[in-house]
């Protein structure tokens, strides 16, 4: 069976990868093990503003230009409904909050998502009494729902296996690629934290970063928005709502632990005065890298494998921008931005 793109992992780099590659005409084969599931559990929340620091994500005004009207009419075309539009307000905590805030609205793609007044008002069931700086623009992407939307998709074009990828089979041609039964153009690896086993890129310095969130039920809290404090509390519809995240950069596994869900709690209390009820806890690998900055690129040795990776905690925003540079740089030669080029790793 001959095809253009043999893609390893169906995460959003995967999904955002191969929805390009359908888009140009391109046949493509997706190997999809359900090994790594930081696409799947995360918030899916899509911000433009390091709220933090009160700076702008790196090129998230541009990706964000791009990347709505990709989920846009890749939900179309799955006849599926993905995107929830909301506000974000930021809890201050100290007069230095807003004074920075203040500071921010005259940074450059900034003021036009940022309110140039505080919010005063207490917010019932929310502890905040030193005000909030309101976002505009901002929502969440349903990253599981759309994941698997684009799985079904996949199965009615026959265009993915549900089976591990055996880098041992893959053979490297001059001219081809051959895996088992496939004749393949390109191979692109997108396996998140599973780029560790892959012995053609697992020299690349992805780190990881272990991320617990929890889905609680507060019926009183009552807010339609998201709430950015010592954690974020998101709005899922129905009273529920979904608290994180933890960083932790020493645990590789994807078991939900007992101590993030004590951090969570804690941090939450101190956040929000109504009663609430924990109802799923959960946890990933983000696939971080030491420079907050996407792996993208071809094996310096066989230009015909590449990989998209790297993601991290914006991986909403990013994915569908990359994957277009992925794709132009393959096949048209074009050149990779240097910030994400692996290359800047040789």
């Amino acid at each position: 069976m001959k095809i253009d793109y043999i893609i390893v992992g169906l995460g959003l780099a995967g999904m955002a990868f191969a929805e390009e590659a359908l888009d140009n005409g391109k046949t493509v084969m997706v190997f999809e093990n359900a090994s790594q599931t930081s696409s799947l559990i995360a918030g899916g929340v899509y911000n433009p503003v390091i709220l933090k620091r009160f700076t702008p994500a790196w090129n998230a005004h541009e990706q964000l230009q791009y990347a709505l009207p990709f989920y846009d009419a890749l939900a179309t075309k799955l006849a599926v409904d993905v995107d929830t539009k909301f506000a974000t307000k930021k809890m201050f905590t100290s007069v230095a909050d807003e004074n920075n805030w203040f500071v921010a609205l005259d940074k450059p793609n900034l003021g036009e998502y940022m309110n140039t007044t505080i919010e005063r008002s207490e917010i019932p069931g929310v502890l905040g009494t030193m005000g909030f700086g309101t976002l505009r623009g901002t929502g969440r992407l349903k990253t599981k729902e759309l994941v698997a939307a684009y799985q079904q998709f996949l199965e009615s074009k026959q265009s993915i296996r549900r089976e591990n990828f055996d880098y041992n089979q893959l053979v490297i041609g001059e001219e081809q690629l051959s895996y088992k039964d496939l004749e393949a153009g390109h191979i692109v690896f997108c396996e998140g934290y599973g780029i560790k086993e892959n012995p053609f890129f697992n020299h690349l310095p992805l780190m990881g970063t272990k991320g617990e969130i929890m889905d609680i039920h507060a019926p009183d809290l009552k807010i339609d928005f998201l709430l950015k404090a010592a954690v974020f509390v998101m709005p899922l519809g129905n009273d529920h709502y979904k608290v994180g995240a933890t960083f932790n950069w020493t645990d590789k596994t994807s078991e939900p632990t007992e101590e993030g869900r004590s951090e969570l709690v804690e941090k939450l209390d101190k956040v929000i005065s109504v009663p609430y009820t924990i109802v799923k806890q959960s946890a990933g690998i983000r696939p971080t890298v030491k420079d907050r900055r996407p792996l993208v690129g071809t094996h310096p040795d066989h230009q015909r494998l590449a990989v998209l990776n790297g993601l991290g905690t914006r991986g909403v925003l990013i994915a569908p921008t990359v994957a277009k540079e992925l794709f132009s740089h393959i096949e048209h030669k074009t050149a990779l931005d240097s910030e994400i080029a692996i290359s800047r790793f040789a």
